[in-house]
């Protein structure tokens, strides 16, 4: 029989589906199967799901959030403001830190790659707090410092909308990727601290421009936590080939988005994709950044997910199908666990 891989993942939404299903007054408990949310412990255990960056991201409409977005109202890619983001920020982050201090034996929150192989080897999920989206940074960088004391590891700078620091790129098919616009002297100089605090930059939702604003500002590996390869799947939240090549020169990783839009041709996300196509993208990230480079972004709870995996359970389905496409066992737990770990020793290096 195979050994179940342990998983840790670069991406999922979950602690916003709990935060919005809490302000709907709706009784939920993590430790229960919940058919509504992708990631809870029950079907994180079948999946083999160790844990992974859960993203904090505040949506343009807290009230009347649908989390389908139609991407046609342009009142769900809205701006938001300072206040309204860390409020929202700062009630999923309690929330996670209450949720560790009731499934101490389950959970644990971690600050670095150690803290995660040591939760990991104790069955515990490990959790690594991500900010998508920087409109709850001031931009004295108060609220960053207070964040990093929390536990905050990794920034995605953007989401797809503009902010203090930058402009995220939008979610459209667009097989000539537009530059767009770059980062603010502000967005510059956050990365800057994020690099003197141990903050890991997650480059996913950046335009093309942010993207090399921040190449050319950081001093550590270039990030992709959810994103794609824009050549098999032409949206502008994909990367392509030079991006690629230049997170290979830095050492970075990119994980694997599971979002049907981002996967198939068409980037049509009412029509499905197969594992055939994660796998496709898969061989074609290896053969840019290597067997080092690629790992799993899955962005379950903020997605449209491939059929055939359905939810966090679904896991094995896509490790069955590397192997039966001839992937060997030590790639396989690069993919699923080891590049996201090494790339956190090497980013946070020097950081506590």
């Amino acid at each position: 029989m195979e050994r179940k891989v342990q998983v840790f993942d670069g991406h999922n939404d979950t602690l916003l589906k709990l935060e919005i299903a809490a302000r709907r007054g709706k009784s939920v408990n993590f430790k229960d199967r919940l058919e509504e949310i992708d990631i809870d412990l029950v079907k994180a255990r079948e999946g083999g799901f160790a844990g992974g960056f859960f993203a904090m991201f505040t949506p343009s409409r807290v009230q009347g959030f649908q989390h389908k977005y139609d991407h046609n109202d342009t009142k769900n890619f809205m701006p938001v403001n300072y206040n309204q983001a860390l409020d929202f920020t700062l009630a999923m982050f309690a929330r996670l830190r209450r949720l560790e201090r009731d499934m101490q034996n389950e959970l644990a929150i971690c600050a670095n790659a150690n803290e995660v192989r040591k939760a990991i080897s104790e069955q515990r999920i490990a959790v690594v707090p991500h900010i998508e989206g920087a409109e709850c940074i001031d931009l004295d960088f108060n609220s960053l410092e207070v964040l990093h004391g929390a536990g905050l590891r990794s920034l995605g700078l953007v989401w797809s909308r503009p902010n203090a620091f930058g402009d995220g790129a939008p979610m459209v098919y667009q097989p000539e990727i537009s530059a767009g616009k770059g980062l603010t002297v502000a967005g510059k100089k956050l990365v800057s601290k994020c690099d003197h605090l141990g903050i890991m930059i997650d480059l996913s939702h950046l335009t093309e421009a942010g993207f090399w604003d921040v190449a050319k500002t950081t001093s550590r590996p270039l990030i992709a936590t959810h994103s794609n390869v824009h050549a098999l799947s032409p949206s502008a939240r994909n990367l392509t080939d030079r991006q690629l090549q230049a997170i290979a020169e830095s050492q970075g990783v990119v994980g694997l988005n599971f979002h049907v839009g981002f996967l198939n041709e068409v980037c049509d996300e009412t029509a499905d994709a197969s594992l055939d196509q994660m796998i496709k993208h898969l061989d074609y990230l290896i053969n840019i950044l290597g067997e080092n480079g690629v790992a799993l972004g899955s962005d379950f709870d903020g997605c449209i997910l491939p059929s055939q995996i359905g939810d966090v359970s679904g896991l094995p389905k896509l490790i069955s199908a590397m192997r039966s496409c001839g992937f060997g066992e030590e790639l396989i737990n690069n993919i699923c666990q080891h590049n996201w770990l090494d790339v956190m020793d090497r980013s946070l290096m020097g950081h506590n």
